[in-house]
């Protein structure tokens, strides 16, 4: 149940974002596609982490995914054409531009302050469990 609203949810997100007004058609047909990329890793993957591979918090929280030996999905911005548009879906879907930023089963967890947080209260961990 809860699997079909996250889908539903993410096909509303996909569709309002297509008719954003500050998008014309070429940039809605655009923007929806990057929306829909971005829905689709987080929805589809345990863990997705959009990350740029040169900054110094994406290492960290890759260094504590490997610590807790788990593999996270993820999507180096920097070495990706359409980066800069997949940081203004996150924008819009978290309220942060900055990386990296870190989905558990469809859930946001933040970026590397949160997932130490969540590490130590054990909120990682039983969300990991829970899939």
């Amino acid at each position: 149940m809860m699997r079909a609203f996250q889908l539903t949810l993410a096909l509303v997100v996909i569709t309002l974002s297509a008719l954003h007004p500050r998008d014309g058609l070429i940039g809605a047909e655009a923007s929806t596609s990057t929306s829909a990329f971005v829905q689709n890793v987080i929805f589809s993957n345990r863990i997705a982490m959009f990350s740029k591979s040169y900054c110094p918090y994406c290492m960290g929280a890759k260094r504590i995914f490997s610590e807790l030996h788990e593999k996270p999905f993820v999507v180096e911005l920097d070495l990706r054409d359409d980066g800069p548009q997949i940081q203004s879906v996150l924008l819009d879907l978290t309220g942060r531009r900055t990386v990296p930023q870190i989905f558990v089963n469809g859930k946001h967890i933040g970026g590397a302050d949160d997932l130490k947080a969540a590490v130590a209260s054990g909120q990682l961990q039983k969300l990991l469990a829970s899939s």
